[in-house]
């Protein structure tokens, strides 16, 4: 590379979603930009994450509406090929990637391959890359997270019989017997996809419900309709010690006085993520680091001259599109505009397993706990018509306001296609809307969609069809 090429305006350390849109937006805002990472572009997220599960899930819901053919008044005799699944989902990512690719050359960014390290500098730290100094005015981290292991336990992937995401993304066969570890959003997703294939899997959790981070009411629902489909759930539960050995898994795992020594043909870690700030000269510059996750301000700035972070290596909630937005905050801050902080509240989470679960906003219970009086809306999935036209009568969406001035609190939601039905209630609390307005919005019939009016009705006791 000439040495022209090794001073920009921006330097951002890592290709994420994070990353790689933040080069972008710094890229139309006319700085100069460099982007670096050791890997694939497009990260975690488009190589080993959101996009290459969701071709796996996709698969496996394919599968499963085919051997329940007949209730459609339909035949098939459904089989599968586990190696053509994969590589669907590989070929996906790796056409993703190359669309990364692609976007950097059109917006002239520079992509510099390797690892990065951070030394002192002025007026921001130096890029340090495979034996090359690169300077900038600003430098963003952007160097996402990865799954936490718990080595002392026994639980440290080992490629054949203990497997982070990565290793599930690519399985050679279909493990007869799957433990599961944690029941967040990816340990629910690879759950129902092996599940839909045939494995008989265990959920285990060490708190009394799953996907703990959603409304109380809509974790019970999961847990009672995935239970339904064949997981076995175990709430409350730990496990205290793993040994692999011949061809199996032994795990012992204990619920308060019991204890139950099980045999498994592979276990999934799910139990959360650290953030990637190894190497990086974070110690040296006197940068915040949080139990693997950097600290920083509304705007993403360290406390350190010209240094910034976003995404997941800043700790929750560990999502994509909080990355992009939260980048395209940074780098407009950076350019002098005037931004607003990102509001995690307004933030969707979704999971997309069967049935898929999606939320935005406070639980009934976090706004309950936040001092609001609140009025709460139900409408169930079997009371909507398109949805037992679909052949999916299962599943809820809640609406939570508070009673007195009518802000949607938070909105929360299980069922078909509830991963993209939440952004209407993402769109109305970033409008800050009431109440008034939502029940005013004509919704098309037949949709999904009605239910979020029915439940809106359902808050202030005039739903019309329950």
């Amino acid at each position: 590379m000439p040495m022209a090429d090794t001073s920009f305006d921006v330097i951002i350390i890592g290709s994420g979603p994070g990353g790689y849109v933040t080069a972008i937006r710094a890229s139309q805002l006319g700085l100069k930009t460099a982007i670096v990472e050791r890997a694939e572009l497009g990260g975690v997220c488009l190589n080993w994450g959101c996009i290459p599960t969701k071709a796996l899930l996709r698969s496996a819901e394919v599968y499963d509406n085919m051997k329940h053919a007949s209730a459609y008044g339909l035949t098939a005799d459904p089989g599968f090929d586990l190696g053509a699944v994969v590589k669907r989902s590989r070929d996906i990512a790796g056409q993703l990637s190359k669309g990364v690719q692609f976007l950097m050359k059109k917006h002239k960014i520079t992509v510099i391959r390797g690892s990065a390290s951070l030394e002192k500098g002025d007026p921001s730290p130096t890029v340090f890359v495979e034996g090359r100094h690169y300077t900038a005015k600003h430098v963003v981290i952007a160097t996402g997270a990865r799954a936490r292991t718990l080595p002392q336990m026994g639980l440290e992937p080992d490629g054949k019989f203990i497997w982070t995401a990565r290793e599930a993304m690519v399985p050679d066969s279909i493990p007869e017997r799957l433990l599961v570890i944690g029941s967040g959003a990816i340990g629910i997703e690879f759950a129902s996809f092996f599940n839909h294939f045939g494995s008989n899997v265990t959920v285990v959790e060490m708190v009394d419900r799953i996907l703990p981070a959603e409304d109380a009411e809509i974790s019970a629902m999961a847990a009672k309709m995935i239970g339904k489909k064949g997981i076995e759930v175990r709430t409350d539960t730990t496990v205290k010690s793993v040994k692999t050995g011949g061809n199996a898994v032994s795990v012992t795992l204990e619920s308060g006085d019991k204890t139950d020594n099980m045999e498994y043909d592979r276990i999934i870690l799910a139990i959360g993520i650290v953030g990637n700030v190894e190497d990086l000269g974070l110690e040296t510059l006197g940068v915040r680091v949080d139990r693997s996750h950097i600290q920083i301000d509304d705007y993403s700035h360290t406390g350190v001259p010209g240094l910034y972070a976003i995404g997941d290596v800043t700790g929750p909630p560990w999502l994509a599109h909080k990355a992009s937005h939260e980048g395209i905050i940074c780098i407009e801050k950076i350019a002098g505009h005037n931004v607003q902080p990102l509001n995690v509240r307004n933030i969707p989470g979704c999971t997309y397993c069967q049935p898929q679960v999606a939320s935005v906003g406070m639980t009934e219970a976090e706004a309950l706990d936040a001092g609001h009086d609140v009025n709460v809306g139900r409408f169930p999935f079997k009371a909507n018509g398109k949805a037992i036209a679909l052949g999916e009568p299962e599943g809820m969406v809640k609406t939570v306001f508070d009673a007195g001035t009518g802000e949607l609190l938070g909105a929360h939601m299980i069922g078909a296609e509830v991963t993209e039905l939440i952004q209407g209630y993402t769109i109305a609390r970033t409008l800050e809307t009431t109440e008034h307005e939502l029940k005013e919005t004509v919704f098309p019939h037949p949709t999904l969609s009605e239910m979020m009016h029915e439940s809106v009705l359902d808050a202030y006791d005039r739903a019309l069809h329950i």
